[in-house]
């Protein structure tokens, strides 16, 4: 059975829920619309891989979905919250709260240390971090003895491995995550994916990952497709044969 549903009606128990979302740009006289009518349910603790073309709407749908940008009309639910009807103040502290968000470009801090960067959304919310969660997140995600590291002083993996554990700092309802292993090599992406997965599933997180990489993908328990701004199927338990059939259909 899978964990997201595209069509039907609301599932009360959903991690998110997005209604009808659209999302449009001005370019000059016109109108460009990147998100289209988008419909989903995602339960807990599900992984859902959201894949399409260059243009597809992928990352319109995750700044939506998290929070970060808001819809042209539509709704999004994380829980039983409607994120879209709260104030831009009222959205960021709800952000920092119950959303964990793992940039692909890392985004940490160079002149604060590993610990520093993990504790950072905690301490914007004016929280004061629980050290046996972080040591138990170091721990989790391959970094125990480096907690007072720069990241200067860390490689590619490594930083990635900070920037999942400050997403999952705040204990969040559920992780958005871009492209998390796009800057890696092979080796180096592998190990990172299997820590995000492996610690959102230890800490019962649902997660959202967006990827070019139907090797990343194929590890979800759900991939979804995007096409110009709007679903376009998806598969449940997917092979990676299936998603890059998929992916030239949809004139990857």
């Amino acid at each position: 059975m899978t964990s997201t549903t595209i069509a039907g009606p609301p599932r009360l128990d959903s991690a998110v829920r997005l209604a009808h979302l659209t999302k449009t740009y001005p370019n000059g006289p016109e109108q460009v619309t990147a998100l289209q009518g988008v419909s989903l349910d995602i339960q807990p603790g599900a992984f859902t891989a959201i894949m399409g073309p260059s243009g597809s709407g992928k990352s319109t749908f995750l700044n939506l979905a998290a929070g970060l940008d808001t819809p042209t009309s539509g709704h999004v639910f994380i829980g039983d919250t409607d994120i879209t009807e709260l104030s831009v103040d009222a959205v960021t502290r709800f952000r920092r709260r119950h959303i964990g968000f793992v940039f692909q470009a890392y985004n940490l801090i160079g002149h604060l240390t590993v610990a520093e960067n993990i504790q950072l959304p905690m301490l914007l919310d004016g929280r004061r971090p629980d050290e046996q969660w972080q040591n138990a997140l170091i721990e989790s995600v391959g970094l125990t003895g480096m907690a007072d590291r720069l990241p200067g002083e860390l490689s590619g993996g490594q930083a990635q491995r900070v920037a999942i554990a400050r997403a999952l700092i705040t204990r969040p309802t559920v992780v958005f995550a871009d492209e998390p292993t796009g800057a890696l090599d092979r080796r180096t992406g592998e190990q990172v994916l299997e820590v995000l997965r492996g610690t959102a599933k230890r800490f019962a997180q649902t997660l959202v990952l967006v990827t070019h990489d139907p090797n990343v993908a194929s590890t979800a328990d759900d991939v979804l497709f995007l096409s110009d701004g709007r679903l376009a199927g998806g598969f449940v338990a997917p092979t990676t044969d299936q998603i890059v059939a998929r992916l030239v259909e949809l004139g990857r």
